[in-house]
């Protein structure tokens, strides 16, 4: 992840059980990890926050939770106005 190249289909695919996959490394996985608690659960589990600080900064922290609620806000306002994808990623069915 963070790789200019973006995702491989593979990695696309295996997104669903990161957790579980070998095509990514201890820090994507408990980037992936932090993501999908901040989606999903409020507040976050203390023991998320744990896992991230053994790979990143408080800076890198506080910088991953910005980027994630970002596009959670921009695909709330999208679906909302029901604004169509404009290509700019390719997502897996």
């Amino acid at each position: 992840m963070g790789r200019a190249d973006g995702l491989t289909d593979s990695e696309l695919d295996a997104l669903a059980d990161a957790a579980s996959s070998d095509l990514f490394d201890a820090a994507e996985r408990a980037a992936l990890a932090y993501a999908e608690a901040v989606t999903r659960e409020n507040p976050v589990p203390d023991a998320r926050f744990e896992s991230l600080r053994t790979h990143f900064s408080e800076e890198q922290i506080i910088e991953m939770t910005a980027t994630i609620t970002w596009e959670i806000c921009a695909a709330k306002f999208n679906r909302a106005l029901e604004i169509e994808a404009q290509g700019v990623c390719r997502v897996r069915p």
